[in-house]
């Protein structure tokens, strides 16, 4: 199984990966254009994250340029956007380029539960 995450460039959900129980594991969407340089600076950020939990963590990549009804569906006004989603809700948000310790404030509760 590869360690990269999904990225969304069509505008559909992204297939749960089947070797595992993707129920009792958060899902982080990362909202992003490629045309903004503070989604690009996130980029990495983002990859930590879920290479340091990605036991507890789904990652999807959405692209706001192409899955535009996603965007409209969380709200998503500017990006980057992070969107925690736990349990079909939305626990937590981060919205503009944000640092690494911002993320794990906001992220890490919400895994560890």
């Amino acid at each position: 199984m590869s360690a990269e995450p999904a990225r969304v460039t069509q505008p559909r959900e992204a297939p749960a990966e089947p070797t595992e129980s993707t129920s009792d594991k958060a899902m982080l969407l990362f909202f992003y254009s490629p045309t903004s340089g503070p989604s690009r600076r996130m980029d990495g950020l983002v990859s930590w994250l879920y290479v340091r939990e990605r036991k507890r963590l789904r990652l999807r990549m959405v692209n706001v340029d192409v899955c535009r009804d996603i965007a409209e569906r969380f709200r998503v006004a500017t990006v980057p956007t992070l969107v925690l989603v736990k349990g079909r809700r939305v626990v937590a948000r981060l919205e503009g380029k944000v640092t690494g310790q911002q993320i794990d404030d906001a992220m890490l509760p919400h895994l560890r539960a």
